[in-house]
């Protein structure tokens, strides 16, 4: 009762069929097939790029983070030392 039997699916089949028609369905399988084949080629692209970037990690210096997240109305120590007449929370 919950399951499709073959009947089901190749009336499935045939609407579509009759919606869209072959041509239409062999062409977006072409375009899904050039844009699986265009992402494969920018992968590759990417990983050559990161491979000739970084000769020795050993040598390249450790970015520090960004900064810290503060409670709403807490100063962070450069907001401090900018203003030192405001009290820290």
């Amino acid at each position: 009762m919950g399951s499709f039997s073959i009947w089901h699916w190749l009336v499935v089949l045939l609407v579509v069929l009759l919606l869209f028609g072959s041509g239409k369905i062999s062409g977006l399988m072409g375009d899904v097939a050039k844009g699986i084949k265009s992402f494969k080629a920018n992968i590759k692209e990417e990983d050559g790029k990161d491979a000739s970037m970084v000769a020795d990690p050993a040598a390249q210096t450790p970015v520090p983070p960004a900064g810290t997240i503060a409670a709403p109305g807490a100063a962070t120590a450069t907001q401090q030392a900018a203003n030192p007449t405001r009290p820290a929370a």
